[in-house]
């Protein structure tokens, strides 16, 4: 199938405000039902779990990357998410959506729901802290899995994650992760010359992401506190795992790709808050520092912040025995040193290449995983917090040994939990779990 030149960053932009229903004067659960007149024994039926920016985002790159394919379930805590994610789909790919109203599912338990129906393939498109929770369903359910990074936000959710991905493994299901970077066509070409010896041997990478103020949805009057939460999990470290996790993740993800996958020994760092203090900012930090003690020697620095009018940066810069390789993240891709080399090539569509390898693999019985490389790249950013707000330096092996649950187990969630949130980390006082 053809890329979209509309990346999803973009579509997310449209799908990412909230609509009330009143205010549309349309009722989501009154609307006509779509006929299913137009599939076949053929079509890959597409299952939506969490309609914010990101799932809705990824639905459409979904539906552009097969001709046989069809969404046909949406499920969501919020029913004003559905329908704005329905209707957003509907004005960009009317032919591909075919969700009838009895495939709608709203709650807690929704996921449950659409889990049950005859779907092929399912997004997992929810903030993080559901995610061990709905894969480890979507795996028990033989479903093909599309999941948004991170995949869990506390060391007990990557262990969990670890071995459904096992399981996923032994069933033959597809599992592909949101970690797009390693689908765009400039850092391919590029991490192949490095793989190629172009710098030598790596022994020190630099990584940013340094961004801008995120968004915030303001308390509305019928909100309780919880789903004031819920609808700003951004800045709740048990929903979002905190920003290192939530977004910088991607990051961290380039160096431990350019590391070879090899997990670092110990970690250190630092972070905090000093531009986003306000308690409607729940207790994420809005920057931090991290280093990676890697074998042989070798190091890795991470720098990441969200704070409103600050420099932005999103680099990684990796030093060799022979060179230097820097990538400004859809920008430039240069190497120097023994060889001279920029990426010159034509540029493609990350988040719909991510998809559209993914159906292919389907299709030819070939089933993409991503598995446990994408519970590792997560934990390095869960292990990246766990040193920033302790303070301490910790193994590898201390990390993800950890204890500590960050969240409610996934059926104990309703309207009526009142979740605890905890207080803002302190370096030196907050202790390791």
């Amino acid at each position: 199938m053809k890329n979209t030149s509309k990346s999803r960053r973009e579509f997310i932009k449209k799908s990412g405000s909230a609509v009330l229903t009143s205010a549309m004067g349309f009722n989501i659960l009154s609307a006509k039902p779509r006929s299913s007149k137009n599939l076949n024994s053929d079509t890959l039926k597409v299952g939506l779990i969490g309609c914010g920016g990101r799932g809705t985002g990824a639905a459409l790159q979904a539906s552009l990357a097969d001709p046989n394919v069809m969404i046909t379930a949406m499920a969501d805590i919020f029913q004003d998410r559905l329908f704005k994610s329905y209707e957003n789909l509907k004005s960009e790919n009317p032919d591909k959506l075919m969700v009838d109203e009895d495939h709608k599912f709203i709650g807690f338990d929704s996921y449950k729901k659409l889990l049950a129906t005859d779907v092929d393939v399912v997004i997992l498109g929810t903030p993080p802290n559901f995610r061990p929770g709905h894969l480890a369903a979507a795996v028990d359910a033989g479903k093909h899995i599309f999941c948004e990074k991170p995949v869990a936000v506390d060391a007990p959710g990557i262990r969990s994650v670890i071995e459904t991905a096992k399981i996923a493994k032994e069933k033959g299901l597809a599992l592909m992760s949101g970690f797009c970077w390693r689908h765009d066509i400039p850092k391919i070409d590029t991490y192949n010359k490095l793989k190629d010896g172009a710098i030598g041997d790596i022994h020190t990478i630099y990584n940013t992401y340094n961004t801008g103020a995120n968004w915030f949805r303001e308390q509305q009057p019928d909100w309780s506190g919880f789903e004031s939460q819920m609808r700003n999990w951004l800045y709740y470290n048990w929903i979002s795992g905190d920003m290192i996790t939530e977004q910088a993740v991607h990051s961290l993800d380039l160096m431990s790709w350019a590391m070879g996958d090899v997990m670092p020994l110990r970690a250190n760092g630092t972070g905090g808050r000093q531009s986003r203090t306000e308690d409607q900012y729940g207790n994420v930090y809005d920057h931090f520092a991290i280093v990676y003690d890697y074998p042989d020697g070798r190091k890795g620095f991470h720098f990441s912040r969200q704070q409103k009018d600050c420099y932005r940066s999103y680099h990684i810069d990796m030093m060799g025995t022979q060179g230097r390789c820097y990538i400004d993240v859809g920008r430039k891709h240069e190497i120097t040193g023994k060889e001279q080399w920029k990426w010159k090539g034509e540029k493609s569509n990350m988040y719909q290449n991510e998809h559209d390898t993914l159906f292919a693999s389907i299709r030819n019985g070939k089933p993409f995983f991503d598995g446990v490389r994408m519970a590792n790249s997560t934990m390095l950013a869960i292990w990246g917090r766990m040193v920033a707000y302790t303070g301490q330096s910790l193994t590898w092996e201390e990390a993800l040994k950890s204890e500590e649950v960050l969240g409610p187990e996934l059926d104990e969630y309703s309207w009526d939990l009142k979740w605890p949130s905890q207080a803002v980390a302190k370096p030196g006082i907050t202790k390791f779990t």
